[in-house]
């Protein structure tokens, strides 16, 4: 495995949150798991197809996510279309941190991502927690820094893996 550039971003809370802006047909439904833990595992290995992100096989994703001491099925946040379909995920650990955020290659630069991710900073203010962060490849090829970073993330740490 190649040596990877990892960043760690934080998203103080203290700034203005923005109003989740939906990009038109796209709505929020609440996580059930036995009905969409498959499902937010498919959009996870589609989003992840080109680079920026990996995912375990379901069989090992799932009860390692779910039997996790951070895992809240209130902090995974589904995006989906008049179909039904899901089209984007924001899956957060209890400390604030966003595991996972994936959109379907055929949503993205709509801002779907931005609309999540003021949700999921909503959902955390609303918790009292001071700031939320994730962690990104420096190379990621989907344009998350691009978007991350319009969003007030800044780079806490960085470290090679691999």
């Amino acid at each position: 495995m190649p040596e990877r550039l990892v960043l760690r971003m934080r998203r103080s809370l203290a700034d203005a949150i923005p109003e989740p802006l939906w990009p038109a047909g796209i709505r929020l439904v609440p996580f059930e798991p036995d009905r969409h833990a498959q499902k937010v595992h498919a959009l996870l290995v589609k989003a992840y197809a080109q680079g920026g992100g990996y995912v375990e096989p379901f069989a090992i994703w799932w009860p390692s996510l779910r039997d996790d001491s951070e895992y809240d099925p209130t902090l995974c946040f589904l995006a989906a279309n008049e179909q039904d379909e899901l089209v984007g995920v924001a899956q957060c650990w209890t400390s604030a941190f966003v595991k996972d955020l994936a959109v379907d290659p055929a949503m993205r630069r709509q801002g779907l991502g931005a609309a999540l991710l003021s949700h999921v900073f909503r959902a955390f203010a609303e918790r009292g927690v001071p700031s939320v962060d994730l962690k990104v490849d420096a190379d990621n090829p989907s344009g998350a820094l691009r978007l991350y970073r319009s969003l007030g993330f800044e780079t806490v740490e960085t470290y090679r893996l691999g």
